[in-house]
This record gives structure tokens, C-alpha cells and sequence, in this order.
């Protein structure tokens, strides 16, 4: 009888410390005691490879370099509209400035070429073969700022967000918006910009822009894939209201037409 009691309280103990061990296992290292996640292997979509600009939209205002005063559609403060219409390629050229049309708010409406890489684990990087220039998307932490003069593209705060957005999401090649990266999208905040250029010819941001995008992958049905960045950009010193942007690049099997090239002011 003492033998099957003592039995019987060996069992319970078992089975009262196995679930906190097993929990405490997860807790470390995910399912099944592995690593823990980094932002390369929880992505919901492959971002990588080499990406080419799409331009349906504002064709005038990106393929070539409007006139001087030309804002187009962007909500310029009675400030900004008064630095666009000074704009002069020539000081830019003179002061060094040439690549304030290449900072994060405005080389992507640019018609560059993308290269889409993982830095590190916790790092995802994008260089446009115009204007030569690298962003670095960083999960996890702020990176912090880098001494001296800002640099064109800021610094960026990265995550993965659960689900597809729904709503006001672009579609591109006849696919909606909520249909595109069922897993989650990539959402990013750039801030301490250096101020530049949202259009070639001399559209203003300043120094205080906050860009906030989303980036997301569709996927056609002839097997295509289209990678749409939504753009939300915020400059209390230029901007009368928020600017919104939808920007499409087609994805291609290897890096055909990358051609690296200098800013140009012009």
C-alpha cells in the first residue's frame, strides 16, 4: 500500500513541474527549443531580389524634372511652395547638394531600380542603382542616430504587421490590396532625415519629416510579383496636410538593366 501511495506522488509531481519546464523551453527558444525568431525568418514574404519602377501615375513629375513651381498634387505649405519656386539646380550642383532629390522621401518615386538584401538578421536593405543609394531598415531597436549632419535616409524603424491592411490598399495588376501578403506586411518610420527633395525640382522637406510605408507583395495571376510601397509623409514646416503616395516595382529573376548612376540635380 506505501509502495503504490508513494507512487501515485512521484506521478503527480511529474506532472505538476513537466508543463512550467516545458514552458520556460518555449519561452528561450520558440517552438521546440530552437533559436529565437529574428525578423529574416519570421517575414512573411521574400522582400529580396531586384525590383524594377513600374511609373502609371505622375509620369510627368517622375520621368523627367518639371519646371521650376510645379507641385503637382502635393499639399505645399505657403513656405514649402515659396522654396520650390527659388529652387536652382545650380547652388544645389555648387553646394554639393545634388542628392537632395535621393533622400528616403523622395528616391523612391524616382525611376530607380531596386536591390532588395538582408544586411544581417535584423536588418533589411535596399539600394537604388540611381543616385547610388542604401537604406537600412532595422527591427528590433532604434538604431541610434549618427553623429554630425543627418544623413539623406534618415534612419528606419522596421516590423512585420500581422494580416493584410485592408482598405485604401492599392491594387496593381488586378490584384486588391487585402489579397497581397495574407501573412503580414512590412511597416517602416523613417525620421531624422536630412531635408531634401520630394520631386526633382525642388518640392521641399524638412529636417522634422516623419515618412511612414508600408510595403507590401502581390502576387499575379500569370505569376508575376509586385512588390506597391504606400508612403505617408508628414513635414509640419512644408506640408499643409499629410502627402500619400502609391509607388508599384515588378520583381525580376536577376539584375538586368542595374545600372548604378550618380545623384543629378538636374
Amino acid at each position: 500500500m506505501k509502495r503504490n501511495s508513494v507512487f501515485v506522488l512521484a506521478a503527480v509531481t511529474v506532472l505538476l513541474v513537466w508543463p512550467s519546464a516545458s514552458h520556460a523551453q518555449r519561452g528561450r527558444g520558440g517552438a521546440g527549443g530552437g533559436a529565437p525568431a529574428t525578423a529574416r525568418t519570421s517575414a512573411p514574404a521574400d522582400l529580396t531580389g531586384y525590383w524594377v519602377p513600374v511609373i502609371s501615375e505622375d509620369w510627368k513629375f517622375r520621368m523627367v524634372t518639371p519646371p521650376k513651381g510645379q507641385v503637382g498634387n502635393v499639399p505645399v505649405s505657403p513656405e514649402g511652395r515659396r522654396v520650390a519656386e527659388a529652387w536652382d539646380p545650380a547652388k544645389d550642383e555648387a553646394a554639393g547638394e545634388q542628392c537632395k532629390a535621393y533622400g528616403a522621401a523622395g528616391v523612391m518615386r524616382l525611376p530607380v531600380r531596386l536591390h532588395v538584401t538582408w544586411e544581417n538578421d535584423n536588418t533589411l536593405r535596399i539600394d537604388t542603382d540611381g543616385g547610388t543609394q542604401s537604406r537600412r531598415l532595422g527591427f528590433g531597436q532604434t538604431p541610434p542616430a549618427a553623429a554630425g549632419q543627418p544623413e539623406w535616409q534618415g534612419v528606419s524603424t522596421a516590423q512585420w504587421v500581422a494580416g493584410a491592411r485592408g482598405g485604401g490598399a492599392p491594387s496593381v495588376a488586378g490584384i486588391t490590396g487585402p489579397a497581397a501578403m495574407p501573412g503580414g506586411s512590412l511597416k517602416v518610420v523613417t525620421r531624422q532625415m536630412r531635408p531634401g527633395y520630394l520631386r526633382k525640382n525642388g518640392v521641399p522637406y524638412g529636417a522634422n519629416a516623419v515618412m511612414t510605408e508600408h510595403f507590401e507583395i502581390h502576387d499575379a495571376p500569370n505569376g508575376d510579383k509586385w512588390l506597391v510601397i504606400t508612403a505617408i509623409i508628414e513635414d509640419p514646416q512644408y506640408l499643409n496636410s499629410p502627402y500619400v503616395t502609391s509607388t508599384n516595382f515588378k520583381k525580376q529573376a536577376d539584375a538586368t538593366g542595374w545600372s548604378l548612376s550618380p545623384c543629378s540635380a538636374r
